[in-house]
């Protein structure tokens, strides 16, 4: 299968419009993104005649760390080529959202981390046969993935779906802009881009690991994945065929302090939740955290997210925790019909 979009379909006028419109919510009042609009038009006109003149290159980052909650180092581009990056989006995501597999859940439409920890429970249930049965569960998560994401693979895997050679060659430019601690490894956290090449990146992992593998009942998210079974020994020994596949296929490593297997009965930690065979409940450091930004800001519509957020697992008391520390109490008693248990 492959795609049949054009380089013209990404670089025209009417789809960078359309990126615009899109990039610019949420960040109308940020100093480079105002500076960009007041020549707007002039502005997308010469960024589309760069592309279509082949002399566009990607510009340089603006480096900068975050706590999310563990420090990330995030890579920041130029507005231009951020509303680049969303033009090739646009155009490109919904053809590979179609080959993807269905249980990939991380920067997809109609899934996310709630979508993923539902469809943990639905498995679980499905191979603990409604928990009469033992559930184990393989946890693995990849060695410092985006930085060890292989360029030239990427690469390679792109062509294998896209027959335009001129947006093989855009998306060369935009890998190629990047790397981590050598030439051609790593994709920055930040660009819309790497969300998707990400996915099509690991995409022949999923492949594999749910047409070959023997552990059928496997989730990923981002870099973390889970396999079910009521075989333990089975488990067991996928771990050094996921290793071998990785290895092959995207010269990629599993987090040796990272690999687990546990009984359902005795708590998967999974996307943030501590999961059992009846319920699940929030991880501690997640609830930490928090706990400590309500301390700090405990504006109506924070209090509002953290409730919707604990609405996916057996939060009762700290649900009430918050309705308590609230001065705002009239406001969630519209809502809390929304938030069962509150």
């Amino acid at each position: 299968m492959q795609c049949l979009h054009t380089y013209d379909n990404i670089i025209s006028l009417e789809n960078l419009l359309a990126a615009w419109s899109e990039f610019r919510i949420g960040k109308r009042k940020r100093t480079d993104v105002q500076v960009f609009e007041r020549n707007l038009m002039s502005n997308l006109i010469t960024l589309h005649n760069d592309l279509k003149n082949k002399t566009y290159r990607h510009g340089p980052y603006h480096a900068f760390r975050i706590a999310d909650p563990k420090p990330r180092d995030i890579h920041k581009a130029s507005v231009r080529d951020r509303v680049l990056h969303h033009a090739i989006y646009q155009i490109l995501y919904p053809f590979f959202d179609t080959i993807f597999v269905h249980t990939s859940y991380s920067c997809r439409n109609n899934k996310g981390t709630h979508r993923a920890i539902e469809r943990f429970k639905q498995l679980s249930q499905h191979v603990s046969k409604n928990n009469s049965k033992t559930c184990w569960v393989l946890k693995c998560d990849i060695r410092k993935f985006f930085a060890s994401i292989d360029q030239h693979i990427l690469i390679g895997i792109l062509s294998t779906y896209i027959r335009d050679k001129d947006i093989l060659f855009l998306l060369q430019n935009i890998i190629g802009s990047f790397y981590s601690t050598q030439k051609g490894k790593g994709l920055p956290l930040g660009n819309l881009t790497s969300q998707l090449l990400v996915n099509i990146y690991m995409h022949e992992f999923d492949y594999y690991a749910k047409h070959y593998l023997k552990g059928k009942q496997y989730i990923r998210y981002a870099d973390d994945f889970v396999i079910f079974s009521q075989n333990k020994d089975l488990l067991v020994r996928l771990i050094p065929e996921i290793q071998r596949a990785l290895t092959n296929l995207l010269h990629l490593e599993l987090h040796p302090k990272k690999v687990s297997i546990a009984t359902l009965a005795s708590g998967v930690d999974f996307l943030g939740w501590v999961h059992f065979p009846d319920h699940r409940v929030l991880r501690t450091k997640p609830k930490q955290r928090m706990q400590r930004r309500i301390a700090e800001n405990s504006k109506p519509e924070v209090l509002q997210s953290y409730l919707g957020l604990l609405s996916h697992g057996n939060g009762r008391k700290l649900q009430e925790e918050i309705l308590r520390a609230s001065s705002t109490l009239g406001v969630f008693a519209v809502n809390t019909k929304r938030f069962p248990g509150a």
